[in-house]
């Protein structure tokens, strides 16, 4: 039987899935991480065959996460679960060791299908994945969510983490995420080119 950690933090995600993997016979969900740092504690004493994780956890940037993990563990297969649904994103997180990206629009015979395929060291998409990485490089700049907004604007004015997340009532976790993610949509090494690229094309 495999066994997996699920890194999520969503209840309705986390019971979903609880609910899912009960029904199959192959699959043992070992372990609910919350929070990046539960995964280390948990890592200490058992490893998994595969970790389900999603990007945007409270505490840290699953993308960094899941390098960290891989670096650490590398027998450890990880399946990306995330709504960023950005090519920049999922190609990121597939460069950081990710073997597997689904949407957690995914129908639940990919989750069972991705888990299944990256442990025995397989690649796996979800066809929604599939079809994202599959469109032509446009020139196109993505566009930004509401919050994305709030935040490159308040970067833009020069605010540390911990004071953009004063002002807008979140977590400075939260934040970092935010600030990571951006950097990996737009395809730019530091705050310094975002802002320039967020000037050039009027993204604010």
């Amino acid at each position: 039987m495999l066994q997996i950690y699920l890194v999520e933090d969503h209840p309705l995600i986390i019971e979903g899935i609880q609910s899912m993997l009960a029904e199959c016979q192959e699959i043992h969900c070992a372990a609910v991480c919350k929070y990046g740092k539960d995964v280390w504690g948990k890592l200490k004493t058992f490893q998994p065959d595969v970790i389900v994780m999603d990007i945007n956890l409270p505490d840290c940037n699953g993308i960094d996460l899941c390098k960290e993990v891989k670096e650490k563990y590398p027998v450890i297969n990880i399946v990306a679960l995330s709504i960023n649904n950005q090519p920049a994103i999922i190609k990121k997180m597939i460069d950081n060791g990710a073997k597997g990206f689904v949407l957690k629009d995914a129908a639940q015979h990919e989750i069972i299908e991705a888990i299944t395929a990256v442990a025995k060291g397989k690649t796996y998409f979800s066809s929604s994945v599939m079809a994202l990485l599959k469109q032509p490089e446009k020139n196109k700049i993505p566009s930004l969510t509401r919050r994305e907004r709030e935040v490159l604007g308040k970067i833009s004015e020069g605010l540390t983490n911990p004071q953009i997340a004063e002002q807008l009532f979140i977590d400075v976790s939260t934040v970092k995420s935010h600030r990571q993610n951006l950097l990996a949509k737009y395809k730019v090494q530091n705050t310094a080119a975002l802002i320039k690229l967020a000037i050039t094309e009027k993204l604010l």
